[in-house]
């Protein structure tokens, strides 16, 4: 990176789930964390929405943390930059908020230490911070991701061909992912587990076949988090009357909540978000498209 550059890193939320793809599916959506990076002699973050005005505008900021522990993976010590940052992510809403600035963090590495990671090095160490590689693999990647995280690998499978809209339900109030996580069992029984897997396996069967009318019966059957869950979004129940009676094939928390999705058959998003508002006036509605794309790296002058 040049000392006149600006960069632009631009990197998409996620959702994830899908109901059975428990802590392995995600999708990447068109609502972006951005970047705008110039060189500069310290550390400075400008914040360029209003939601991130709160965090931290010097070095301690987390994208930062995260951009200096990636380089010094590769023994590189980065120069400072001044960071605008700008989100459309809701946070602490179950849409991919930390995941995507985990995302940044590394790009921000990538560009300012020189490093030249291929998106898969990208994907390994966005899911090893992350602790689950369905988030951070859609917003590497973008589209729809499954994968598998062990101690031995982590493994992917990556599509760009999902065809369908998202309509996602946001309530005004958040839930962070600690308090979702708390109310889960520590094991479940063998004969549980194996509806469970069952339920998943057929899902992504769904997904890749294109029989969405399946992938929502799927998405309604999960057994690893959400009858858990329902306890904490009472709307959940509301949504999943409701939605398809207005054109949603699947409804399902995004994450781990508040947020829920419904996916539509392309057309019919807005149909969905109508509908659903006479029942529920107090959330907000955003009409969504996957992003297939994924995080991206560009100059000023490349736009």
């Amino acid at each position: 990176m040049n000392e006149s550059d600006m960069l632009i890193i631009k990197v998409p939320a996620s959702t994830a789930n899908l109901g059975p793809g428990f802590d392995s599916i995600g999708m990447a959506l068109n609502l972006y964390l951005t970047l705008e990076v110039e060189k500069a002699e310290k550390w400075e973050v400008v914040p360029l929405s209003k939601e991130m005005a709160s965090f931290p505008k010097d070095e301690s900021n987390f994208i930062i943390q995260i951009a200096m522990k990636t380089a010094a993976r590769y023994n590189r010590e980065l120069t400072p930059a001044k960071i605008g940052v700008k989100s459309e992510i809701p946070l602490a809403r179950g849409l991919g908020s930390s995941a995507s600035a985990i995302v940044a963090g590394i790009e921000l590495a990538d560009v300012l230490g020189d490093l030249n990671l291929t998106r898969q090095e990208k994907f390994v160490i966005a899911s090893e911070i992350e602790g689950h590689p369905d988030n951070a693999g859609a917003s590497v990647f973008g589209g729809l991701i499954i994968a598998c995280q062990t101690a031995e690998s982590i493994d992917e499978v990556v599509t760009h061909e999902v065809d369908f809209e998202i309509v996602a339900v946001v309530p005004r109030t958040e839930l962070l992912t600690k308090e979702a996580r708390g109310v889960l069992p520590e094991e479940v029984a063998f004969k549980e587990a194996v509806t469970a897997g069952a339920v998943s396996n057929v899902l992504v069967a769904a997904l890749f076949s294109g029989n969405y009318d399946l992938v929502g019966r799927m998405m309604e059957k999960d057994r690893y988090h959400q009858p858990y869950r329902r306890k904490l979004v009472p709307h959940m129940a509301i949504i999943e009357e409701h939605a398809p009676k207005y054109g949603a094939f699947g409804v399902a928390l995004s994450g781990a909540g508040p947020t829920i999705l419904c996916l539509t058959k392309p057309g019919a998003a807005q149909t969905v978000i109508e509908g659903l508002q006479k029942v529920l006036p107090d959330m907000d509605y955003l009409s969504l498209q996957v992003d297939q794309s994924g995080s991206k790296v560009y100059s000023m002058t490349g736009i």
